[in-house]
């Protein structure tokens, strides 16, 4: 239920983090889409029981933190997990990692996380299941030996593996209910965004002075050129 206001067009998702640092993919995530969408009469909630219509076998599992009603689907026959953006088997925040699909149990995409609390309780509960195989949202599956190892690696170090050092959302989260966002912390500015702009401020004064002097040089040329050219009036004799 709690991921219904963003799918009835009641609210828009937190805001996303670009000061989280990572990668490129996090640095342009303010350009990232995050209104909500409204598909109508074709969403519903999933059964209280945790069962899931249509797929015997399958229940979900509230593992909030990348989003607040995010869920994940675990299938006992098989352990076969469906992560969604609860982790990750890529480091999503990078561009290179992204388009090399290197494997790595990761966090969820961080710039993306409004509540760190919430999703290392969701890590740590997913682990718990001791999943064969897992499906993520970003990344290629994972099985086995590797993938437990792994996930168990990022559960116990989740904080100093994961969880950004600075960021809008690094040490208090976004507050959401059932009607959608409540509240959310402050943009945080970092550092190299502020000396980006102080240096910018400074190229942008440094430009116009410059444009400044070609203009004059430019009207002194202009009307040396007309002086020289301008032919001398005939000056009237007089008796």
């Amino acid at each position: 239920p709690l991921e219904l206001p963003y799918l009835t067009g009641r609210s828009s998702y937190p805001p996303p983090d670009p000061t989280v640092g990572g990668g490129l993919v996090a640095y342009l995530s303010f350009a990232y889409p995050k209104h909500p969408y409204d598909v109508g009469a074709r969403v519903h909630p999933l059964p209280a029981d945790g069962s899931v219509p249509g797929l015997p076998g399958w229940r979900w599992l509230h593992t909030p933190g990348h989003t607040p009603g995010h869920v994940s689907f675990f299938r006992a026959e098989g352990k076969v997990l469906v992560a969604g953006d609860a982790f990750t088997t890529v480091k999503g925040e990078s561009a290179l990692a992204t388009l090399t699909q290197k494997q790595l149990v990761h966090g969820p995409p961080a710039y993306f996380t409004p509540d760190w609390d919430s999703a290392r309780v969701s890590v740590a509960e997913l682990l718990s299941l001791v999943p064969e195989v897992a499906a993520t949202g970003h990344g290629i599956a994972m099985h086995g030996d590797e993938l437990r190892s792994q996930l168990a690696h990022l559960a116990v170090h989740f904080n100093s593996l994961v969880r950004p050092k600075i960021g809008r959302y690094a040490h208090h989260p976004a507050v959401a209910d059932a009607d959608g966002v409540r509240s959310v912390p402050p943009p945080l500015v970092s550092p190299w965004v502020k000396g980006l702009a102080v240096a910018g401020a400074v190229l942008g004064v440094i430009g116009l002075i410059a444009s400044s002097k070609k203009g004059k040089r430019k009207s002194k040329k202009a009307y040396r050129a007309w002086y020289r050219d301008k032919p001398a009036r005939p000056t009237p004799y007089r008796h």
